[in-house]
């Protein structure tokens, strides 16, 4: 099939890469670009790290300059949202009752917050997604004492260590039993509780929120289901998010958690997903969706091959990377908690180390503290699913 018109509905890392591998790969015909934010493209991991933190402004965390994206040649909607796809039709619908007709779609439209059933009417509630929500949390924070962030994820923790790093009292409420436990498993996940104690955090795992308190309208603490309350200026609620896929429900298109797509990212003839909305046929891990910075980039591109005609099955090595205090966790693959869990070097009671993770035999994933080096090299394990434990070397 020949393209004349291809729209990309959703103007973050995922949309802008798809568009780029567009062009790059030949594509010469009319590009739209559709994005619910009126921000031109930018990078959204600092939002929870050097953005709150106040280390940097906005205008560091664009993806691309100005001339890039003039090099593009495309039409950018910003602050309009999609609500409707007719897929017969090919037309995408707009809030403000636009439509935008395609031949060839990416959906790149991310992920959506989820939130407490309660409180967030209450002044001093937070999310974070976005840059007007990092804004909106770092202001909050240079004048906060107590701070209580809901959800001990990747987000959370990493919020959590840049507001005790800002001088906030803060505490970290999780019902699971440590901080990270499903993204890392219960033995990392345990240093990583043990490095925010250290740190003055008051960590409360195994219970959940059950209700906040207020005063005038602004949170005033958080009740907890063991019975106890924290004293709360500030609450971040940071307990995961849903794939943005609203607009889609009456398209007729696969849609459950994410848009469901084949091994190649199409979910239908000339439609194709990328980044965290993206639920797709993982050749070794299944159906899965990934909402990590670099599976964007790389499913990005790969959907753009695809709508190109160029199809290939999407089978990256899952990589994942957090930043806390003075330690960068990176993991390869997706570490499991029934999976058998071996440390390979230094000591994860002392300092750095590194570890593997092997299932039936074989290893499916990789984690480092604070060793880069180690993690490019355990990559290769994970992406050959070497054996493990290895085999004894025979001697003559």
């Amino acid at each position: 099939m020949t393209l004349s018109e291809v729209v990309v509905v959703g103007a973050s890392a995922a949309g802008l890469t798809a568009a780029e591998t567009l062009r790059r790969e030949g594509y010469t015909g009319r590009l739209t670009l559709i994005g619910e934010e009126r921000y031109l493209p930018y990078d959204r991991p600092p939002l929870s790290k050097q953005v709150l933190k106040g280390e940097w402004e906005p205008e560091r965390l664009a993806l691309r300059t100005s001339a890039a994206l003039d090099d593009l040649d495309a039409e950018w909607l910003l602050g309009r949202e999609a609500v409707g796809l007719d897929v017969a039709g090919r037309t995408v619908a707009l809030a403000d009752g636009s439509r935008v007709a395609f031949d060839g779609l990416v959906v790149a439209t991310g992920v959506r917050p989820r939130r407490l059933p309660f409180a967030h009417d209450l002044t001093g509630v937070h999310v974070l997604r976005d840059l007007d929500d990092a804004l909106a949390l770092r202001d909050a924070l240079r004048s906060a004492g107590s701070v209580t962030v809901v959800g001990a994820g990747f987000l959370g923790a990493e919020a959590a260590a840049v507001a005790r790093e800002l001088g906030c009292s803060v505490s970290l409420v999780d019902p699971l039993e440590a901080p990270m436990v499903r993204q890392l498993g219960s033995a990392v996940a345990a240093r990583v509780a043990a490095l925010h104690t250290a740190h003055g955090v008051d960590v409360r795992c195994d219970t959940g929120v059950v209700g906040f308190s207020e005063n005038r309208g602004r949170v005033a603490g958080v009740r907890l289901g063991d019975g106890s309350e924290l004293a709360a200026e500030v609450v971040l609620v940071a307990i995961g998010s849903v794939p943005a896929v609203d607009w889609l429900r009456d398209s007729g298109l696969p849609v459950g958690d994410g848009l469901l797509c084949d091994a190649f990212c199409e979910a239908a003839p000339g439609i194709v997903a990328a980044g965290d909305v993206a639920s797709w046929l993982h050749p070794d891990h299944g159906r899965i969706r990934v909402e990590h910075r670099m599976n964007a980039t790389e499913q990005g591109m790969a959907a753009a091959r695809t709508l190109l005609g160029r199809r290939q099955p999407f089978a990256p090595v899952p990589y994942f990377w957090t930043d806390q205090y003075d330690v960068k966790i990176q993991a390869y693959g997706r570490p499991s908690a029934d999976a058998d869990f071996t440390v390979v070097d230094g000591d994860p009671d002392q300092g750095p180390f590194a570890a593997v993770y092997a299932q039936d035999g074989r290893t499916t994933a990789a984690v480092t503290w604070n060793m880069p080096r180690q993690a490019r090299a355990l990559r290769a394990q994970v992406l050959e699913r070497e054996p493990w434990p290895r085999p004894a070397v025979a001697h003559a």
